[in-house]
């Protein structure tokens, strides 16, 4: 059975509510139009029953803000009820265009900021709401997942708060690790990868891409991103390939240490289409340096594919890869902010990941397995069928 199909089988938990943070309510608007279309096309023959009074909407969304004081000090207002919902609140902690004053100062809000805003409405729901769900699609602080020395464990200490305020699931996309949910075991924590999607938008933008292992490559760009890799190449059955980063320990430069080299380790890919996988795109210094080597090894098309682009220095640097023909095509989702000015370039396309999303929630407001909806590879599978008869026909 498909997860429609089990939908229609099963019963809601409680009528379900959205809270879509101010930090992602285009996200948030998309991914409730979704569900209002599931809902209405639902073959539910009992609708007039009580138990669906709230079943099919025209909105699922929350009226709520986060207003601030002029100290800055916040708090979070629910507009309306939620006594008895099944309640998402959803949020983009790494959004950097928001802002707020201080004292007449202008602030741009940090992950610090953002992630005190879903508190504060959960704060507002608990003891009233059902249950409690928090879907933060870029794991907050997920790059401090681990202790080398006397460092704080932001993400496990940011999780496990959660939990204590009363959440039930926590919801995340491609966490850095996904280890980190080692801190809270005995509690729901779903970590969820777009492949179809990247996949879905890169065949839109290259119809004429061949999927085989003579004419495409996978390729990670360290030792962090090979699990990615591993399980796209054997769904597209392809070779496989990843760089080794070396660094030099002996200094610490913007809190890291400085990349000396990236090292190769694989098959040839001359002549061929390279995809590229990562978590995410910061100053975006590693993916293209990456692909600046895979080019110079003579790959015919060099596709960077990451499920959050964050751009921390600006898109000077892949206008220039871009112009030099180094990179073709440069693949990021919708599950954190996107400058105006990335959707404006030739070599960008977004994978929408706002139906993914839909369909994740709406499966657990029905407390459905969501293994299908984990696992991809039945629709990878569709999609490079419908590919090839394409190509076929072409």
């Amino acid at each position: 059975m498909t997860s429609i199909e089990l939908m229609e089988s099963a019963l809601p938990v409680a009528p379900l509510k959205i809270a879509a943070l101010e930090s992602c309510q285009e996200l948030g608007k998309k991914v409730n139009d979704y569900i209002v279309g599931f809902r209405k096309d639902t073959l539910k023959e009992d609708l007039n029953s009580p138990l669906y009074s709230t079943y099919q909407m025209d909105n699922y969304l929350v009226s709520m803000r986060c207003p601030r004081f002029g100290t800055g000090e916040g708090k979070g207002v629910l507009n309306e009820s939620v006594r008895g919902k099944d309640l998402f609140i959803i949020s983009d902690v790494s959004n950097y265009s928001l802002t707020y004053t201080v004292s007449g100062h202008l602030h741009y809000m940090s992950p610090d900021d953002h992630f005190a805003d879903v508190k504060r409405i959960i704060a507002a729901a608990t003891g009233k709401a059902h249950r409690i769900n928090v879907v933060l699609p870029f794991l907050y602080e997920s790059r401090q997942h681990k202790r080398t020395k006397r460092e704080s464990l932001d993400c496990a200490l940011a999780l496990e708060e959660l939990i204590e305020m009363g959440v039930h699931t926590i919801i995340t996309f491609d966490a850095h690790d996904v280890r980190v949910q080692n801190a809270i075991p005995l509690n729901s924590f779903d970590n969820f990868n777009p492949p179809y999607q990247f996949m879905k938008a890169i065949l839109r933008r290259i119809p004429d891409m061949i999927i085989d292992k003579d004419h495409l490559c996978v390729i990670s760009p360290d030792e962090g991103s090979m699990h990615r890799v591993v399980y796209l190449s054997s769904v597209l059955k392809v070779e496989m390939g990843m760089f080794y980063k070396r660094r030099d320990y002996s200094q610490v430069i913007d809190g890291k240490n400085p990349i000396v080299a990236h090292e190769y380790l694989g098959d040839s890919v001359k002549g061929k289409d390279v995809i590229i996988i990562d978590d995410l795109i910061a100053t975006g210094e590693s993916i293209l340096d990456v692909a600046g080597k895979i080019k110079d090894k003579g790959a015919k098309r060099v596709i960077c594919c990451a499920t959050f682009g964050l751009f921390t220095e600006g898109l000077e640097k892949f206008d220039d890869y871009y112009n030099k023909g180094i990179l073709n095509l440069l693949v990021s989702t919708n599950l954190n902010y996107q400058p105006p000015e990335i959707k404006e370039r030739p070599y960008y396309v977004a994978a929408d990941m706002s139906k993914y999303l839909a369909l994740i929630i709406d499966s657990l407001n029905h407390d459905i397995s969501i293994g299908q909806v984990l696992n991809p590879t039945d629709r990878i599978h569709a999609l490079m069928a419908r590919h090839e008869e394409e190509l076929a026909r072409a």
